[in-house]
């Protein structure tokens, strides 16, 4: 059994797939962030604009 532990340790394979997945996750919440904040000013403008019109 601990063989199986100190094999499993030393396995470096899967580490690369961790990193991307954090990586694309971190940009995932930096991009919904980001969209959330320009996506309320827009509408701020858009309704300005829109009551201008009427």
């Amino acid at each position: 059994m601990l063989s199986l532990f100190r094999r499993l340790a030393r396995d470096v394979r899967g580490t690369s797939a961790v990193e991307y997945t954090l990586i694309v996750s971190l940009i995932a919440v930096a991009a919904i962030a980001s969209m959330r904040s320009v996506g309320g000013k827009v509408s701020n403008i858009l309704g300005n604009v829109g009551n201008s019109l009427t």
